[in-house]
Formats: structure tokens, C-alpha cells, sequence
């Protein structure tokens, strides 16, 4: 297979996704991505129940950058789809996404999100701005709104580190594209609120690494407990919360073992409490 060769009036240039445009059938990558699904009353009530759904996801801001975290089930309809879903995952070294809603679209677009960065930076020989990647995903998302108001919603959380401004942000979306930049904190999915809760009230300026950590498993908990399709730790099978920092240095993943003993800590503390709450 030889690469394409494009005149200049087609020329891409740096964006993956006219690449695509411009090498693929025109008829066949607005199906695989972006035209409405043919929708009827038994496919949206059955299929639809079907398709596995991510949630919850939570990002804020600490004193060394972002946290980002989300829970690990995936429902369909009323069954869990599954306990070991990964809803967040890194866009390039200095950014995260994680997601809620369709499992399927959802991991199709993060992919993407990240070859679209790699190949920006190849073909341009620099990274492209936190800007300029909150601004890529949010055309992605609203390439994707055909499915979405099919039912296969995919509404990420985009976090990452600012190399000109020398500071973490959070930028939330909504299914047209729309792109909004959040102050300290933000949570999305069906636990969304309750995270969302937790946080607002265990929230201070600059705090350290260690209480970034417990806060956001301690949100994704208090999600769980309120929440069906939001899972909570589970010390039986050895499945935690997936959290990880975008700081200066870089996107890092914290170990499960770290994650696994703090949760612990909650559930003893909640236990502490007793059954009434």
C-alpha cells in the first residue's frame, strides 16, 4: 500500500481526520462515524438498552495540576455490561480524556483523539496547544452528533496541562460540540451530580496529591452508593477506580495498589458510620 499523495488544493496538512476524508470513501466514513443511525421504536427500546454505557467521570484541580478518575462498570440497560472498563485514558503526554455514555462510540473517538494528536505533532514537529486539542475534540464530538441523536450519546471530560500558562484545565462539552472551560471542578455521567456534590464540599485551594487522590474516590464512592450504573471499589475482584494526574511532568496513571488502599480507607470510615447513611 503506497501513501496518498494529495494535490495542493487537498492538501490535509496537519488534521487526521481530513486525511481520512480525503483517502476513504466519503460515503463509507460518514457512516462509520458520523450519519444518523436508522432508528424505530423496537431498535431504540431494545438495541439501544443493549449497548454498553460508561459513567462516572471527575476531574479538579490541585495544587500540582489536574486529577482525573472514573469508575470502571459499563450497564446495558439493567445488567452490568462490565466491571473492568477503562473510561479514562490519556490523549497524548500532557492530556487526559475520559468519557460517559455509549462504550463503543466512545472508545472509537478517544483512539482517534489520540492518533489526531500524534499526527499533528509529526507533520507540524510541535505539540498542539491545550487549546487547540479542546478545540479538535469538540469537532469530533459534534461530527458524532448524528449518532448521538440516535441514542449513542459519548460526552467526554477533557483535562490537561498548559504548557504556556503553566497550570491544569478542565474543559466539559455538550453533544452539539460545545466546549466550556471549568474553574476547579466538574463531574459528568449518571453519577455525575453526586460526585459533583462531594467534591463541592470536600474541595480547597491547592491541595496535595494525597488528598486530590481521596477526594475523587471519595466522590466516585458516594456516586456509587446513590447511582446503579456507577461501580464502586470492589476488593473481591480486585477492580478500583482508575485515577490518574496530569501535572507538569506528564500524564500519570496512580497504581491500583494505592488506589486499593485508599479506597479502603473510605469503606472502613463509611463503615465507621454505620448503615444509616
Amino acid at each position: 500500500m503506497s501513501l496518498p499523495i494529495f494535490s495542493p488544493q487537498r492538501d490535509p496538512g496537519p488534521n487526521f481526520l481530513r486525511v481520512l476524508g480525503e483517502t476513504e470513501d466519503p460515503a463509507v466514513l460518514a457512516r462509520n462515524f458520523a450519519s444518523p443511525v436508522e432508528s424505530s421504536g423496537e431498535f431504540s427500546g431494545r438495541v439501544l438498552d443493549s449497548i454498553p454505557h460508561g459513567t462516572t467521570i471527575v476531574a479538579f484541580r490541585f495544587a500540582d495540576g489536574v486529577v482525573i478518575a472514573g469508575d470502571r462498570r459499563a450497564t446495558a440497560g439493567n445488567v452490568i455490561a462490565s466491571r473492568r472498563i477503562e473510561k479514562v485514558a490519556p490523549a497524548d503526554r500532557y492530556s487526559a480524556v475520559g468519557f460517559a455514555g455509549s462504550a463503543g462510540p466512545a472508545l472509537e473517538m478517544v483512539k482517534l483523539f489520540q492518533v489526531q494528536l500524534e499526527h499533528y505533532e509529526k507533520v507540524e514537529g510541535v505539540t498542539l496547544s491545550l487549546e487547540g486539542k479542546a478545540n479538535q475534540l469538540s469537532q469530533m464530538i459534534r461530527a458524532n452528533l448524528g449518532l448521538a441523536m440516535s441514542g449513542l450519546v459519548v460526552i467526554p471530560l477533557f483535562v490537561g496541562w498548559d504548557l504556556a500558562q503553566r497550570r491544569g484545565r478542565i474543559f466539559t462539552y455538550d453533544i452539539t460540540g460545545g466546549r466550556y472551560e471549568e474553574v476547579d471542578y466538574y463531574a459528568i455521567g449518571s453519577g455525575g451530580r453526586d460526585a459533583q456534590g462531594a467534591i463541592k464540599y470536600g474541595f480547597i485551594e491547592n491541595m496535595t496529591e494525597a488528598q486530590a487522590f481521596e477526594l475523587a474516590l471519595t466522590a466516585l464512592f458516594e456516586a456509587a452508593q446513590e447511582d446503579s450504573a456507577t461501580g464502586g471499589p470492589d476488593p473481591l475482584r480486585s477492580v478500583y477506580p482508575t485515577v490518574a494526574t496530569v501535572a507538569a511532568e506528564g500524564y500519570r496513571r496512580v497504581d491500583d495498589a494505592i488506589v486499593a488502599q485508599i479506597s479502603a480507607t473510605i469503606i472502613e470510615r463509611r463503615a465507621q458510620r454505620g448503615s444509616r447513611q
